[in-house]
């Protein structure tokens, strides 16, 4: 995962991304920036091929500043 948060942190030029392991779950992660959740990152292994799902929900009313 600090081969992810890396890649994630030079992307988004954001320093303050961080993973955080989930209790009892071996294929995901928190995702966070600062103290504020923002989504969920899942390791994909299927047909040997290892790739990462990053899913960031957007609620309306994160929206009503805009």
């Amino acid at each position: 995962m600090t081969k992810v948060e890396g890649y994630l942190r030079r992307t988004f030029a954001n320093h303050n991304i961080r993973l955080v392991g989930r209790p009892k779950k071996t294929d995901s992660a928190e995702v966070y920036i600062g103290e504020e959740f923002v989504g969920v990152l899942s390791v994909d292994d299927e047909d040997g091929d290892r790739s990462f799902n990053f899913s960031m929900a957007i609620l309306d009313t994160d929206l009503e500043d805009e």
